[in-house]
């Protein structure tokens, strides 16, 4: 009876056990159904939302740069501060504006015809090409059709939701903004859409120097028979640079497309505005820093030997490939060093730090590294780095999924295409296999050992053949991203305190990227300090103190400042003369700004000519701002004359410029010339354009 009983009771025992383990399994898949959806939302959030949680994760730690700075008084009173990032007061009277003039009539309803663009090439040649045809279309009275840029509808696997034109640019914008000077629609009629797949329309291929007269007795007349023309253009711009006086009006033309119609899309103005924001967020000012160390540019005047490496070799392929072409005239060898020393090749990123630090700017000054490309890799701005603390780039400003979001969304691509080739193997001499006896003859000598890092990446192909390989699918959607990576830092340039180009040619010897820039600088911040710098006289100072560039004495330090004040002045006169007969954009003064009488003018000397008298000797003929903008000023930062001079001992003008001292950051990092004299002598320099 009791054997029984225990039975029963281990019975219902079992049967409460199955209940409990049923229980514990629907509390766990429970469990698990809560936490994936947990993990499926928190992935939406991080994917898709933006404002306060992208804001709150940037300031905690998402970005790789931490920022590092010492105590600096970063008052507008203090001399070295105004020396260093002050507006230049020379300029200050100089104002944007592009507005028309008074008989400049609206575009008429009835046109001759559309005008079809096909736009190649990089950022700032596709810039420059804009801003020609909208003033071939104003010219030609014609319809424009909003261009198509070939950079990105020839590219694979890119965001279908942004192609050609609204890739890079915001289209509505661009049409609503010219709106009162050429006709502009987004699509050609369905006729001619046609007629276009056939290629039955007529077609030009214009130089960037092509002249009104070209397109009023060639290209007109074609269009008048046939009511749309194809343009194609791929040098950078359609139009010569500099117009008849009775054109003047296309000029102005020009800096509206340029400076206000042409905006980017809006994902691309967000992530800009977003990294200006954290830039600032330290309350510190920032130069912003464009190498111009692009492989077509270097191979292009022969700066090959600057690398000593495997990307001498990638140079010297792609300089043998503009000979073939036509591109280049000259030896595939030339002299790099010589080509340095007459100014014809960047300036390298440790010249560069050098030039910053003996001016003055200390030692975790911010420095924004721009341009698309960097030829040599981040090995290449290793000094930069050892010399100054906060060297960023977008990368370590954005996040990934903020550089996703301007692409859009876009196909993977599982390109199993190899970009390095096999290596075949050496056939063994024929006399070495059917060799008898001894003496044998000797083996093949060794192939050329190859080191890893010479053959791991794109270059590969240098170590195993002559022949570039085509570009992969990959790598032709990385050149689409690179217009979106030199729209941000297009943005970051124009609107940094302190802009310094370390070349301002690209690879057919037309001003680039940076040429841009410092247009637009003029244009809208004429006063902003924009270092244009002479690089053959730069290479000469660099040259006398080759081997203690970093222990540099007194005079060296006073000759380097000298010099860098009179590039942010004289240099516009060399900049005039060198590449506005090249590119309009890259110098748009005077034909797009004016002049202001500010009651600063009254502080100059009477012994020293005036801002005015110095600017119309320089540029021409100004013409005086209209009365509506006396109220307007480009920067609240007035420097004054007379005022305490900063003062500094004399060991820190000569030495070891580039410690990271406490005193390091009062100083600047190289100190300032220690007499009240030579400062005073530095300011009146300012003043008046450089050397006196």
């Amino acid at each position: 009876m009791k054997w029984v009983t225990m039975k029963g009771e281990g019975g219902g025992g079992g049967k409460m056990a199955f209940k409990i383990k049923s229980r514990m399994k629907w509390v766990g898949l429970f469990g698990l159904v809560l936490s994936t959806l947990s993990i499926f939302t928190h992935f939406l959030l991080a994917r898709y939302t933006d404002g306060v949680i992208s804001e709150y994760q940037s300031s905690i730690t998402i970005f790789s740069w931490r920022p590092i700075f010492e105590n600096a008084d970063l008052s507008t009173n203090n001399p070295l501060f105004r020396r260093l990032w002050a507006p230049i007061r020379f300029l200050e009277s100089l104002h944007p504006y592009a507005n028309p003039g008074g008989n400049y009539a609206a575009p008429l309803e009835q046109t001759n015809g559309f005008i079809f663009v096909r736009i190649r090439g990089g950022f700032h040649e596709i810039r420059n090409s804009i801003s020609d045809v909208v003033a071939v279309s104003r010219l030609l009275n014609a319809t424009l059709v909003v261009p198509e840029i070939q950079s990105t509808t020839s590219s694979k696997g890119i965001s279908a939701q942004f192609k050609s034109f609204a890739y890079l640019y915001n289209e509505d914008q661009f049409i609503a903004a010219l709106e009162k000077d050429v006709r502009i629609v987004k699509t050609l009629p369905k006729n001619l859409k046609g007629a276009r797949r056939k290629k039955e329309i007529p077609s030009f291929k214009v130089s960037n120097s092509a002249s009104p007269y070209f397109y009023l007795h060639q290209v007109l007349p074609v269009l008048s028979r046939h009511s749309v023309v194809e343009l194609v253009v791929s040098d950078g711009g359609c139009l010569e640079a500099i117009l008849p006086p009775h054109l003047e009006e296309y000029q102005r033309l020009r800096c509206r497309v340029a400076f206000h119609a042409l905006r980017f899309r809006e994902e691309v103005e967000e992530l800009a505005t977003k990294i200006l924001n954290r830039l600032r967020a330290s309350g510190r000012p920032f130069i912003a820093y464009e190498t111009g160390m692009t492989r077509e540019a270097l191979a292009y005047y022969g700066c090959a030997e600057l690398f000593q490496d495997v990307h001498t070799e990638l140079i010297q392929h792609r300089r043998s490939w503009m000979i073939k072409r036509g591109i280049v005239k000259g030896n595939l060898t030339v002299d790099s060093e010589a080509q340095h020393r007459n100014g014809l090749c960047p300036l390298m990123p440790e010249e560069v730090g050098i030039l910053l630090r003996a001016y003055g700017y200390s030692w975790d000054t911010i420095i924004y590294i721009s341009g698309g490309e960097i030829f040599g890799g981040q090995k290449k701005l290793i000094p930069l780095h050892a010399m100054f603390e906060n060297v960023v780039d977008r990368t370590s400003l954005s996040t990934p999924w903020e550089l996703n979001k301007i692409y859009g969304r876009e196909t993977k691509l599982n390109d199993k295409t190899p970009r390095t080739p096999p290596v075949k193997e050496e056939r063994k001499l024929e006399a070495w296999k059917t060799s008898g006896p001894r003496p044998r003859p000797l083996s093949p000598p060794p192939a050329r050992s190859k080191y890893p890092y010479n053959i791991e990446g794109w270059w590969g192909w240098v170590a195993e053949s002559d022949i570039e390989p085509e570009s992969t699918v990959m790598e032709l959607r990385t050149n689409a991203h690179r217009l979106l990576w030199e729209a941000v830092d297009y943005r970051v340039c124009t609107e940094a305190d302190v802009f310094v180009p370390g070349f301002d040619r690209d690879g057919k010897g037309h001003p680039n990227f940076a040429s841009l820039v410092m247009g637009h600088r003029l244009y809208q911040f004429a006063a902003s300090k924009t270092y244009r710098l002479d690089r053959k006289a730069i290479a000469k100072l660099l040259e006398e103190t080759h081997e203690h560039l970093y222990q540099a004495n007194h005079t060296w330090i006073k000759s380097i400042r000298r010099q860098l004040r009179k590039s942010l002045i004289d240099g516009l006169a060399e900049e005039y003369n060198r590449s506005k007969q090249l590119s309009f954009l890259s110098f748009p003064v005077p034909e797009c700004s004016c002049m202001k009488q500010d009651s600063s003018d009254k502080s100059f000397r009477a012994s020293s000519p005036s801002p005015h008298s110095k600017l119309s000797t320089l540029f021409g003929v100004m013409q005086e701002c209209p009365a509506w903008m006396d109220g307007d000023t480009v920067s609240q930062l007035k420097e004054k004359e007379g005022e305490e001079e900063f003062e500094e001992d004399e060991s820190q003008s000569s030495g070891l410029f580039f410690e990271q001292s406490s005193s390091d950051s009062q100083v600047g990092g190289g100190g300032e010339i220690n007499s009240k004299e030579d400062t005073q002598m530095e300011d009146n320099e300012e003043l008046e354009g450089g050397e006196r």
